[in-house]
C-alpha cells in the first residue's frame, strides 16, 4: 500500500507520528469511448459556448456566477487565502460515544499505521480507546481540504474514519416522505415474519460485487465472436396482471415473499 498522508495524531500533548493508507478500494473497469463505426477513440476538448472555439488551458480562469449572469473571476491567492492552514496533524478535539453518529454521516475509511518509534504511543490510544468504549472526534487537512474524522479501534488497528460535516447533509424532509399512512396488523405480523425469517448475523466476507467478473466474462466472449455479429437476446414475456386492490395486492406479495423464504 502506498501511504496518503504522513503526519501525526495530536492527543491532548502526545504527539503520535503516523502514515495514513486507504482503507477502501475501488474495483473498476477501465473503459474507454469511442466512435461505434470505426473505434476511433474520443477525445474531449474545451470549448467556448459563445463561438465553439478551443481554449488552450493558460487562457481558462474560475470564475463564480452572480444572479446577473456576470462572474466573479477568483485567482490562485484567492483559494490560497480562503484554504485551511495546511498542517500534518490529526488534532482529536473530542470523545464521543460511536452509538451518538448517525450512518449517514460516516464518509471514507483510512488505515492508520504509526511510524516505528511511536509504536508504544499508539497502542496507549488503542488501548485507551478501547477501554473509554469512544472514538476520537478529530479534524485532519487531506489535499488541501478540511475534514472532520473519528479514530477508532477495529481489531488491532485504529481507523480513521471519515465523516461528513452537518451542511453536507440533506434534510430528509425535502423529499415527499409519506405520513399518517394506516397499517394493518396482520400486514406488519407478515412483514415482521419476514424480518425474522432473514435475520442473520453480519458477515461482510459473503457479500461479493459480481459486477466486475460478470463485466469481464462478456468482455472476453465478445472479443471472441466475428465483427459485425450481434449477440443473442433472450426474449422475454411480460404476464398480465390480475386487477386487485392495493390492499389484496400487498398481502398477496407479503404472503408470497414468506413461502419463497420457506421454500
Amino acid at each position: 500500500m502506498k501511504a496518503l498522508w504522513r503526519g501525526g495524531i495530536s492527543f491532548g500533548l502526545v504527539n503520535i507520528p503516523v502514515r495514513l493508507f486507504s482503507g477502501s478500494v475501488t474495483h473498476r473497469i477501465d473503459l474507454d469511448m469511442i466512435r461505434k463505426k470505426d473505434q476511433c477513440a474520443i477525445q474531449f476538448v474545451r470549448v467556448c459556448k459563445k463561438d465553439g472555439k478551443e481554449v488552450p488551458w493558460e487562457d481558462i480562469a474560475k470564475g463564480y456566477r452572480k444572479e446577473d449572469g456576470d462572474y466573479v473571476i477568483l485567482d490562485k491567492e484567492d483559494f490560497a487565502k480562503a484554504m485551511p492552514e495546511k498542517t500534518q496533524t490529526i488534532d482529536i478535539f473530542e470523545f464521543v460515544l460511536e452509538d451518538e453518529i448517525p450512518s449517514q454521516y460516516l464518509e471514507k475509511p483510512y488505515i492508520v499505521e504509526p511510524e516505528k518509534a511511536a509504536a508504544k504511543t499508539y497502542a496507549l490510544l488503542r488501548a485507551a480507546l478501547k477501554k473509554s468504549g469512544k472514538v476520537g472526534l478529530a479534524k485532519f487537512v487531506l489535499r488541501s481540504t478540511e475534514h472532520l474524522g473519528i479514530l477508532k479501534v477495529e481489531d488491532d488497528a485504529i481507523l480513521l474514519i471519515q465523516i461528513r460535516f452537518d451542511q453536507d447533509l440533506r434534510d430528509p424532509s425535502e423529499a415527499k416522505i409519506p405520513t399518517n399512512i394506516k397499517i394493518e396488523k396482520k400486514e406488519l405480523d407478515m412483514a415482521m415474519n419476514i424480518i425474522d425469517q432473514l435475520t442473520e448475523k453480519f458477515e461482510p466476507e459473503k457479500y461479493k460485487d459480481t459486477y466486475k467478473d460478470e463485466l469481464l466474462k462478456l468482455i472476453k466472449k465478445k472479443s471472441k465472436e466475428p465483427k459485425g455479429k450481434k449477440p443473442a437476446t433472450k426474449e422475454t414475456t411480460a404476464k398480465p396482471k390480475a386487477s386487485k386492490t392495493a390492499a389484496d395486492d400487498l398481502l398477496e406479495q407479503l404472503k408470497a415473499s414468506l413461502e419463497a423464504i420457506k421454500n
